[in-house]
């Protein structure tokens, strides 16, 4: 059983009020120091991960994979044990721990800074005071540069850490760590089942394996069974782009008389929702602009190199303490089907047909979606009516416990990040564990 109590006796130091028993140490002294650039050698591949590379403290996208011949050692860091990493520039709120898959498999980029602890504890420690908001704001004080605002190793070392004794700093990482096993474990198990249905769909849709014994006709996408149709995506749902707005009408947190907004940063590179919300209050939202959660919606918009998102498809997701429709912007585009059970088909047949998505767009730095052409030239192969109905009975469980697990995961989130500043400024104090 887990026990805290509330600290009542602090004293004054450099970074606000910390326990009376607690020390204050820099970033660059005994306890803690700074990473220099450069690595050693290594044999075979490396995955080099610069700060776009990851979210908060998560790795989202690997940028490419590198040898030391291809990159020289003094551009990148290699992660070591017992290291914390966060990013140097203002304003960018990413961090990471170095553990085994780090250490062994991947190279950071210098953006990076890196701060090396004298003790496990202290790294898993400081890897959760580097997330807090104290720790950002207190580090964007400090970046210099007149283009690129970022932080200098001389700079971060001055950078002060609220220090308890090794045993608390083992309790705090420990108690915080569980909420992050939490959130991984219930990720994996949306992986899971998103590969399962995946794998579902291509058996049925794509090899035709359970219909095999069956006729098969000519198509003009090749032989389909008997029965089956080849359509265009704009006969088997309403296709419409949401709201253009204006950055006055969108903000960062709920007011009065605001809705949920699904932006591009909703929708995950190659399908998929991104539980992150901005909020949109505006007199000039029409009916076919709001969406509800359970509803398709795809990216019609991309600015990545590699064209990975236009053309994703996503299921909108909601908190569980939201009770209104959401509205979506114009870089968004909803799917409406036309028919019972469709739905998960088409999220499905859209992930498995992204790259071809991406041929219906226009553009060059900014792709975006000719709605037109996707309409009247995007194929599906569409099976009958029963068929989606065995295939929805059998996918619709494992969608439902997705969403489930997301609304958990926020859930999660919001504890974890209520309790993160009480735990590692000392305010709430862990007794027993």
């Amino acid at each position: 059983m887990i026990k805290f109590r509330w600290e009542t006796e602090f004293k004054e130091t450099e970074i606000g009020e910390i326990p009376k028993d607690w020390e204050v140490k820099r970033l660059g002294g005994e306890e803690f120091k700074i990473i220099p650039s450069g690595i050693d050698k290594f044999e075979g591949f490396k995955e080099y991960l610069s700060t776009s590379s990851v979210q908060d403290n998560e790795i989202v996208e690997i940028e490419e994979l590198i040898t030391y011949e291809k990159r020289p050692s003094r551009a990148n860091m290699q992660p070591i044990e017992n290291s914390v990493w966060f990013a140097r520039m203002i304003n960018s709120p990413k961090f990471l721990l170095a553990n085994e898959d780090l250490i062994k498999h991947k190279i950071l980029s210098t953006g990076f800074i890196g701060i090396k602890a004298k003790y496990a504890d202290s790294a898993r420690y400081l890897f959760f005071y580097v997330r807090t908001k104290e720790f950002q704001e207190l580090k964007d004080n400090y970046v210099t540069g007149a283009v690129q605002e970022s932080l200098t190793n001389e700079m971060a070392s001055q950078l002060y850490v609220p220090y308890p004794p090794l045993p608390e700093q083992s309790c705090i990482a420990t108690i915080l760590s569980y909420f992050d096993d939490l959130i991984e474990n219930k990720k994996r198990q949306n992986e899971i089942l998103e590969k399962t249905a995946m794998a579902i769909f291509k058996n049925w849709f794509v090899d035709f394996e359970p219909f095999k014994d069956g006729e098969f006709v000519d198509s003009e996408l090749g032989k389909i069974p008997r029965g089956w149709e080849v359509k265009r995506i704009g006969e088997v749902a309403d296709i419409r782009n949401g709201l253009s707005y204006s950055g006055k009408e969108k903000f960062s947190e709920p007011m009065e008389g605001s809705f949920i907004f699904i932006t591009l940063n909703n929708i995950m590179r190659g399908g998929g929702f991104k539980t992150e919300y901005s909020w949109l209050k505006s007199s000039r939202i029409r009916n076919q602009q709001f969406l509800s959660e359970g509803d398709l919606i795809m990216a019609n918009t991309d600015m990545t190199q590699d064209a990975k998102v236009i053309g994703s498809p996503a299921i909108v997701i909601f908190p569980s303490s939201y009770n209104n429709k959401g509205v979506f912007s114009h870089h968004i585009t909803k799917l409406t089907p036309k028919g019972e059970n469709v739905k998960l088909f088409l999220y499905l047949f859209l992930k498995t047909t992204q790259d071809e998505n991406t041929t219906f767009s226009t553009g060059t730095n900014v792709l975006g979606l000719d709605i037109k052409n996707f309409k009247q030239n995007k194929i599906v192969i569409f099976p009958p009516p029963p068929i989606l109905q065995k295939f929805h009975s059998l996918v619709e469980p494992l969608f439902q416990k997705i969403i489930n697990n997301q609304k958990q995961i926020m859930v999660l989130r919001k504890i974890r990040d209520t309790l993160l500043p009480l735990l590692v400024f000392g305010k709430l104090r862990v007794e027993e564990i």
